[in-house]
């Protein structure tokens, strides 16, 4: 898995995240969960884009792991969006998908990172 694959898919994603957002304020007014979901979708490329620019292969890891994080978070935030009848089925499972995609290549990336730091110690 490539760092620039990782910079589209969570581009492609923050991008599909703003829609989403602005969909669910214009037609289900809602405002307080989707507000939280925008912070946490659109904060997983910007941390992909400081991971890409890290100072060491170290601060590499730790911003991925904290994409990772925002990632995981923004699924949460999609799963109570369903709970609460705000969401339909179908657009859970696309969006939630889409996240779950980009959340295993953020994974992926750090597993990989981390062996090369390991092995180059």
């Amino acid at each position: 898995m490539s760092e620039s694959i990782m910079k589209t898919k969570s581009f492609e994603l923050a991008i599909r995240g703003v829609n989403f957002y602005k969909w669910l304020v214009a037609e289900k007014k809602e405002f307080v969960m989707s507000k939280q979901f925008l912070r946490s979708i659109t904060s997983v490329g910007a941390n992909v884009r400081e991971a890409v620019n890290a100072q060491s292969k170290a601060d590499f890891i730790h911003k991925l792991s904290i994409s990772q994080k925002e990632c995981d978070e923004s699924m949460y935030w999609l799963e109570i969006l369903i709970a609460t009848n705000y969401i339909s089925k179908a657009e859970f499972e696309s969006m939630h998908n889409q996240c779950e995609e980009v959340l295993k290549i953020i994974k992926s990336i750090i597993i990989t990172s981390k062996k090369k730091l390991i092995t180059h110690n």
